[in-house]
């Protein structure tokens, strides 16, 4: 009788610790949002999941990946792991620094640079998080040969995630869309699509990306699961690029927003908390993806974070600038239901 009773005890707690140890694991395997979303297409204007339904995400860009604002230092698992729990974010943009004129940059110093990137891209894809890899330069037309070679390394390491989409020119300046960006952009297009036939592309535009309706007037043609850049700064971009945006998707563009901000164009000056929710209300209504500049303490009005914040996740919401806290609220209530 004894050993009954002392079989039945152990039985009893051995359940027990299984049913502690299940629901652990179930909250660990709780699907993230490339679970649910899979692979990412375009269909029309629209970005699409594996279903064809349209899809917006709304999350964080980090800063340039060079060593001089030391913006890189949030380039780590931690700060990804707080961003998808704390903001809700599902998209994370990793602005590889690799223009010319910057003399850390990746065009100098390529280890440093996509070393940096890659420990945010790895972590995005652990976390199952969808991650822009971004070329960002001003002037890629004049380091196509480096961004050819950097997007056919990473076709062949990422081109295989879900997760991933190539942004490939983040700002042209003030060049032509027709003898300079697109030409660029088709040369490296065709680099990505001899090893990822899939994944998403999106295409810079000039003027600071604000172009898209120039770019509409004459698209990349024979590719497949094309996007086009736009970016905003609320208090500097008005009505008169809501209105660039609203023809280019009129002329069947699909548009990512890839950089945003409720401040200045140059990154400074006062939140705009008007005019940003103008943009929201666009962005909502088009199923537009978009990622906020920037996750850094510099000081500056676009940083999500106060000088001295740590670089390590885990704040709290006086570590956050008055533009950080918009642009939380923003993205922790995107796809709220």
């Amino acid at each position: 009788m004894k050993t009954l009773v002392l079989f039945f005890l152990i039985f009893l707690s051995c359940s027990q610790n299984h049913i502690s140890i299940s629901k652990k694991n179930n909250e660990i395997k709780q699907p993230s949002i490339v679970d649910k979303n899979g692979a990412l297409s375009i269909k029309g204007n629209y970005v699409v999941n594996e279903n064809g339904q349209p899809v917006s995400f709304a999350g964080n860009s980090m800063f340039w990946s060079n060593n001089y604002y030391k913006g890189n230092g949030f380039y780590n698992k931690k700060v990804i792991k707080h961003l998808k729990e704390k903001w809700k974010s599902e998209i994370i943009r990793v602005p590889m620094t690799a223009d010319p004129e910057i003399h850390d940059s990746y065009i100098f110093d390529k280890k440093t640079n996509q070393s940096k990137l890659e420990t945010v891209v790895n972590a995005c894809i652990d976390l199952g998080l969808y991650v822009i890899i971004d070329w960002h330069s001003h002037n890629a037309h004049n380091t196509e040969k480096e961004a050819i070679e950097f997007f056919t390394e990473m076709a062949k390491k990422y081109g295989k995630y879900p997760n991933v989409i190539y942004e490939i020119y983040n700002e042209p300046l003030k060049v032509s869309w027709d003898t300079i960006v697109k030409p660029y952009s088709e040369k490296v297009i065709a680099a990505i699509r001899k090893i990822d036939p899939d994944n998403i592309i999106v295409v810079g535009t000039p003027h600071w990306s604000q172009d898209v309706d120039k770019a509409s007037e004459n698209p990349i043609i024979g590719y497949k699961n094309i996007a086009y850049t736009l970016h905003f700064y609320a208090a500097s971009h008005k009505e008169w690029l809501i209105n660039k945006a609203q023809k280019a998707i009129d002329n069947g563009l699909a548009l990512i927003v890839t950089e945003w901000g409720s401040v200045e164009a140059d990154g400074g000056g006062s939140v705009d908390s008007e005019s940003t929710k103008i943009w929201m209300d666009f962005m909502k209504k088009h199923k537009l993806i978009h990622c906020n500049w920037s996750i850094n303490n510099k000081d500056e009005g676009a940083s999500a974070l106060k000088p001295n914040t740590n670089v390590n996740g885990y704040w709290s919401e006086k570590d956050l600038t008055v533009s950080g806290k918009l642009a939380k609220k923003y993205i922790l209530n995107w796809n709220k239901k």
